[in-house]
C-alpha cells in the first residue's frame, strides 16, 4: 500500500544515486516540484528517462544530476532549445551527458512492455530515419508469421517513476484526468514509484475520463500543491506560458542558471520550488 510522505522524505527514500529515473507527464501534470527536490538532495549519476524532456530536465541536467538521458524529443516547448541540455552534450558541462534517442512511439511502447512484464516491444516505426544507426537499443526483427520487417525496442523498467496527479485519498489511491500520456505505464513499469498530488482528500469523487492508480501499485504519495507548475493541472491551474519564455533567459547562460539554482532551489525560495511564479523567479 502506498505511504503518504512529505516530498522531501519520499525523494530521500526512493531516489538513489545511479538510479534510472522517469519523470513523466505530457505537457500536463509534469512533476517539477519533485525534480527540484531531487536537485536539492544532490542526487548524481542518474539515467533520466522521459518522452519529452523539457525544462524540468534542463534543470536536472544543469545541476549535474544526470549522466544519461533516454528520450524521444527535447526542447522548451513553444520557445526553443534547452540550453543546459545542449551545454552538457556539446561541452560536457557540468558533467558529460550520454544520450539515447527514440521516437515517441518507441518510448511509449517501451513503457508498455515494461508495464506488461515483457522483455521488448515490437512496432512499425523508425523506417526512413537514421535513429537505428545511432541508437543501439533499436533492432530489426522479422515477424515469424508474415515475414514483415519490424522494429524492436527493449522494455523500460525504471528504478523509480515519478508523476504528478490531481488527487489522492488517504489510503494512497491516485486519481488523474485530462491529458494523460504514459504516466500510468511509467508507474506500472517501475520498481518504485512516487506520485505527487495537488491535494489529498478523504474521498475521490468521480471525474469523466479519470484514471485511478490503486494504492497497491504506488510506493509513495506526496502532497505538493502547484507541483506541476509551470505546466498545468487540469481543474487546478493553467499552463504558465510566460514562465516557459522566461526560462530561456535563465537557462541560456551558466551564470544566470546558477543564480536561479542558488536562489530558487537551494536558497530561501527553495521551499516553494517549481511553484514560484515568473515574477517570483525574478
Amino acid at each position: 500500500m502506498a505511504e503518504i510522505l512529505s516530498l522531501h522524505d519520499a525523494v530521500a527514500r526512493l531516489v538513489r544515486d545511479g538510479d534510472t529515473v522517469a519523470l513523466e507527464g505530457f505537457t500536463h501534470l509534469i512533476p517539477h516540484a519533485a525534480g527540484q527536490e531531487i536537485i536539492r538532495q544532490g542526487r548524481k549519476d542518474l539515467t533520466l528517462v522521459r518522452m519529452t524532456p523539457d525544462i524540468v530536465y534542463d534543470q536536472l541536467i544543469g545541476a549535474g544530476c544526470a549522466r544519461k538521458l533516454i528520450f524521444s524529443w527535447g526542447g522548451n516547448p513553444g520557445v526553443g532549445s534547452l540550453h543546459r541540455f545542449r551545454d552538457a552534450v556539446q561541452n560536457d558541462w557540468p558533467v558529460p551527458l550520454e544520450i539515447e534517442e527514440h521516437s515517441h512511439a518507441g518510448m511509449a511502447n517501451r513503457y508498455v512492455a515494461g508495464a506488461s512484464g515483457l522483455p521488448f516491444a515490437v512496432l512499425r516505426g523508425y523506417t526512413g530515419t537514421d535513429l537505428p544507426k545511432h541508437t543501439e537499443t533499436i533492432k530489426q526483427i522479422t515477424c515469424p508469421f508474415t515475414g514483415e520487417q519490424l522494429a524492436a525496442v527493449p522494455a523500460l523498467n525504471p528504478d523509480v517513476s515519478i508523476i504528478h496527479a490531481q488527487r489522492a485519498d488517504r489510503a494512497g489511491n491516485v486519481q488523474i484526468w485530462g491529458l494523460v500520456g504514459v504516466q500510468k505505464e511509467a508507474v506500472l513499469a517501475a520498481k518504485r514509484s512516487l506520485v505527487t498530488v495537488e491535494e489529498i482528500v478523504d474521498e475521490l469523487e468521480p471525474v469523466p475520463g479519470q484514471v485511478i492508480l490503486p494504492s497497491w501499485v504506488v510506493t509513495a504519495v506526496a502532497e505538493a500543491p502547484h507541483g506541476a507548475h509551470p505546466s498545468y493541472a487540469q481543474g487546478y491551474y493553467d499552463r504558465d506560458n510566460e514562465y516557459y519564455e522566461y526560462w530561456d533567459s535563465i537557462g541560456r547562460k551558466r551564470d544566470s542558471f546558477q543564480e536561479w539554482l542558488n536562489e530558487k532551489v537551494f536558497g530561501t525560495g527553495a521551499a516553494h520550488g517549481a511553484g514560484a511564479t515568473k515574477e517570483g523567479a525574478k
